[in-house]
């Protein structure tokens, strides 16, 4: 991802392993300020995927991927026995942190069963610092694929609406959503990028807008009520969005609003694609019926920036996430195929 600070251009990913420290882009900061959180423990790491320092599914998976791997550099003994069921219960801990995006899961998974494989501990921590390197490289490539087969999807002078932010801050580098915009962009094609601020938390206006604008992408954001309004105009004709999970049956379970953009979308014969790498597929869940939606704290809705905006005896409801059944979508962009 470029990033451009006091007039010079650096490449950053959202999330790497330096040592024993894991380096995060603080994302509650942007769009104001550029900082990068450095987070010392496994507990450090799973606290910044918990207050949303790293948020995003494929970005969530790779700080916990890195996290497994700074838990077991802190191991201190040689009895692999206890190693492996001292693993087992940071694997329990950091679980704990996000209940809806899959990728925390297949991360956890993925790096649990590499450790176990080791003969000692030594080789064990050797294998997590690797292997959670090799982890997040991969999902950064697997964006990378996701942009250049989405890309064939956009047309020359394209309207294109996104909601939350899937872009390289989801995911390592590139973008889910944002990466077939980018290559799209990359390749000349005239673009316009329509970003749903996305409330509570203004990920879209904070983060999607923020990338778009390093990248020099055309864009406005706009309410998320509004969304309906331009797709009715015809100022709309294509939208992308990511995924925090997806189900067997191709139910996807995102940012809370994919749902109604997604109903909004067929309503007015625009393609709704979805676009996430392997890691987000869940085939152990049928349907999205059985997914267990996050529930976050009122305040985020009744405060903005400390000052509440809400009569003093009103309460929030604030799910996370909602869930789009298949029949709303129009393709899933996966980085081996585009899935219809």
């Amino acid at each position: 991802m470029k990033v451009k600070i006091n007039g010079e251009v650096r490449d950053y990913r959202t999330v790497w392993m330096e040592g024993s420290e894991v380096n995060l882009i603080d994302q509650r900061k942007l769009p104001h300020k550029f900082e990068i959180y450095k987070s010392r423990n496994y507990k450090e790491t799973s606290m910044a995927i918990k207050e949303m320092i790293v948020r995003g599914a494929p970005a969530i998976g790779s700080a916990a991927a890195f996290a497994m791997a700074q838990a077991a550099l802190k191991f201190n003994e040689r009895d692999m026995e206890k190693f492996r069921k001292y693993m087992t219960g940071v694997e329990k801990f950091i679980k704990t942190r996000r209940p809806t995006a899959y990728d925390l899961f297949y991360a956890l998974s993925f790096m649990k069963e590499k450790i176990e494989n080791a003969d000692s501990v030594n080789e064990a921590k050797e294998i997590a610092k690797i292997e959670s390197k090799n982890y997040a490289n991969e999902i950064a490539e697997n964006c990378k694929r996701i942009g250049e087969l989405g890309e064939k999807l956009i047309e020359d002078n394209s309207k294109i609406l996104t909601h939350c932010n899937a872009g390289a801050l989801c995911s390592v580098d590139y973008g889910t959503a944002l990466s077939p915009i980018r290559f799209a962009h990359y390749n000349g094609k005239n673009i316009h990028v329509f970003v749903d601020e996305t409330r509570p938390r203004f990920q879209g206006s904070k983060l999607t807008a923020w990338e778009l604008s390093q990248e020099g992408i055309s864009h406005s954001i706009i309410v998320d009520n509004a969304a309906g309004y331009f797709m009715q105009k015809g100022e709309i004709n294509l939208v992308i969005v990511g995924a925090d999970r997806i189900t067997k049956n191709f139910d996807v379970i995102n940012k809370i609003g994919t749902y109604e953009k997604a109903v909004i979308a067929k309503e007015n014969g625009i393609p709704f694609y979805v676009a996430a790498p392997k890691s987000t597929f869940d085939f152990n869940i049928k349907s999205g019926k059985e997914i267990i939606i996050e529930e976050r704290s009122q305040d985020e809705i009744l405060f903005i920036d400390g000052i509440r905006i809400a009569p003093e005896n009103s309460k929030a409801r604030n799910p996370g996430f909602d869930i789009t059944p298949r029949k709303y979508i129009t393709g899933i962009i996966t980085e081996k195929r585009i899935l219809k």
